[in-house]
């Protein structure tokens, strides 16, 4: 666990992922939980269209199954939930970010931030993979990818207890050996365990995870566990359109509207809007932009 700032970046670097608590202001905490209640009853009652759906790994989702793992979109204005908002660019949280990522407030661009949830009536399971490096990519094509730093870390905070997470520590920045290949292939784990180097995430309620999106990375959801854990990412400007492939999959044209503009609560997440939006339009729809991951 830990605590000081350096010991945290250190820690993050070292094996791509740390976990931090107190994110959460225990006056904020009532007023998300009952927030996430009512965004879970709308998904799951078919009344929210943007869902992750069992069965579908990476955008786009479709609507193919019934059951749901996760709510998209969370700070939507038809969701009329501004606690998702304020908490997203909230001091705590977006001085963690700040100190991870290296870079100012002023640099920070506004990204996803979805709710990881328990589906009702399936068990299901991601299969191992990295967020912005396909799983076909040669040795070769890996190592390089492993080079490049992509100006952004993404979260898991959990409100109840949650052990779906496994990662790889250390893989953020070494290519999978054979064994670790062929069981990142494509397949669904029969147990994540059996990915050598291994390690299940388990949080506390309140408790963060920030992760290397390109860390090695499954998760397990088993449908009578109840989860409802915040997942977002945040951007550093500095880094140019580097976050385009990864990010405008997920579908945002909604964030560039007026009434999610006027819902936020302070000029900060209003700049950070802008610095996403001009991401968004300088890799507008047309521009050869290829996405990270396919299902």
């Amino acid at each position: 666990m830990a605590s000081p700032q350096s010991d945290m970046k250190t820690l993050y670097e070292q094996q791509g992922y740390v976990i931090v608590s107190g994110l959460i202001q225990e006056s904020d905490w009532s007023t998300l939980e009952d927030a996430c209640q009512r965004v879970v009853k709308l998904t799951r009652e078919g009344s929210w269209p943007h869902r992750r759906t069992v069965g579908k790994q990476f955008p786009p989702y479709g609507d193919e199954n019934p059951d749901s793992w996760g709510v998209q979109h969370i700070m939507h204005p038809d969701l009329k939930e501004p606690a998702f908002a304020n908490w997203y660019t909230s001091p705590k949280l977006l001085a963690a970010v700040t100190t991870l990522l290296g870079c100012q407030k002023e640099d920070l661009q506004m990204e996803l931030f979805n709710l990881l949830i328990n589906p009702v009536s399936h068990d299901f399971a991601l299969r191992w993979h990295r967020d912005d490096i396909r799983e076909d990519a040669t040795p070769e094509q890996e190592e390089e990818a492993l080079k490049i730093w992509h100006h952004g870390v993404q979260w898991n905070t959990a409100l109840y207890t949650d052990s779906c997470l496994f990662v790889v520590p250390g893989s953020h920045k070494i290519p999978r050996n054979p064994e670790q290949r062929a069981l990142s292939s494509g397949q669904i784990p029969d147990n994540p365990r059996d990915m050598p180097g291994s390690l299940q995430v388990i949080l506390k309620p309140g408790e963060t995870v920030f992760y290397n999106n390109n860390i090695l990375h499954c998760a397990t959801y088993n449908s009578k566990e109840k989860r409802a854990t915040l997942h977002g990412c945040i951007g550093d400007s500095k880094g140019g359109s580097n976050r385009a492939r990864n990010i405008l999959q997920h579908g945002l044209e909604w964030m560039k509207g007026e009434n999610f503009r006027s819902s936020l609560s302070s000029d900060s997440s209003r700049m950070m809007l802008d610095k996403l939006i001009s991401m968004h339009d300088h890799n507008a729809l047309g521009s050869g932009l290829e996405y990270s991951l396919e299902n």
